[in-house]
């Protein structure tokens, strides 16, 4: 019964979904998917030619609390996937930058990404498939501009 559940509750079982199955790729690695979208982003900045990565752009990336933020850089820089060394602008700030182990990860992400979205859009025409992606960057965008 799909169509009698509140957008709430089928969103949450979306999200757990995708989430379980991205684990299941990231777990491969010794990594959690959040620990493994977060390295993600700092892979895609780094390659977009971003000169510093810092802790804050990742927590407005993320929509994530610092303390949080803080613990999954800790655990990824244990692991060796990133290094944090101070920032050659801001004393204040440390760089954050992939390993030899990391870098370029984005790539192999966004296609765990699209094979999880290909499976759990099964069935969907091309122009829903569109709709979807229209209708969740607008989503996106409203929860960014509060």
């Amino acid at each position: 019964m799909p169509g009698m559940m509140p957008f709430g509750l089928k969103i949450a079982i979306i999200n757990r979904a995708f989430r379980k199955r991205m684990d299941e790729k990231a777990a491969d690695m010794g990594l959690t998917s959040v620990q493994l979208r977060v390295l993600g982003s700092i892979s895609r900045l780094e390659a977009s030619g971003e000169v510093e990565v810092h802790q804050n752009d990742l927590e407005r990336i993320e929509h994530v609390t610092h303390p949080a933020m803080t613990k999954l850089l800790q655990r990824l820089e244990s692991k060796g996937f990133i290094q944090c060394v101070p920032s050659a602008k801001d004393r204040r700030y440390k760089k954050i930058t992939c390993t030899e182990k990391s870098t370029g990860i984005y790539k192999m992400i966004l296609a765990q990404d699209q094979a999880v979205l290909d499976e759990i859009c099964k069935g969907f025409t091309q122009q829903e498939r569109e709709a979807l992606l229209q209708t969740t960057d607008l989503m996106l965008r409203n929860i960014d501009s509060q």
